[in-house]
């Protein structure tokens, strides 16, 4: 059996976003979430928390999500923690294009709050099958 997922990374910048999915994610999925308003914020608290698995918004000021997941590919310790980008912007060529940078899957936005920690868990058991 695999580890069991329990520390979250969440990137996402707008704040009423991050408290339903907080809400969908603790309450509901009993994750451990770090929640980050940029791409720059979860660089920076990324090494204390050493989550398992990251939520990352593609759509931010500053870094977007892309560009994030760039940055935490390079970090050795994260090169292979699996991404999921969510994002409203679920087009084919789009999700093909995420996961060609190196995101597992894509959850679509607008997410629904009672699944969503039940999709979390699946991506999870899926990359450690």
């Amino acid at each position: 059996m695999a580890d069991k997922l329990v520390r979250i990374l969440y990137v996402e910048d707008e704040p009423d976003i991050q408290t339903v999915a907080r809400l969908a994610l603790e309450t509901l999925g009993g994750f451990t979430l770090e929640v980050c308003s940029s791409g720059n914020e979860a660089l920076e608290k990324i090494a204390a928390f050493q989550p398992q698995f990251i939520l990352l918004d593609v759509m931010m000021p500053g870094m977007d999500g892309p560009t994030t997941l760039g940055k935490l590919r390079e970090l050795p310790q994260f090169a292979t923690t699996p991404v999921v980008f969510m994002t409203a912007k679920v087009q084919p060529s789009e999700v093909a294009g995420y996961k060609q940078i190196g995101a597992v899957d894509v959850i679509p936005k607008p997410f629904d709050p009672m699944t969503l920690s039940n999709q979390v868990q699946t991506v999870w058991e899926r990359c450690h099958g």
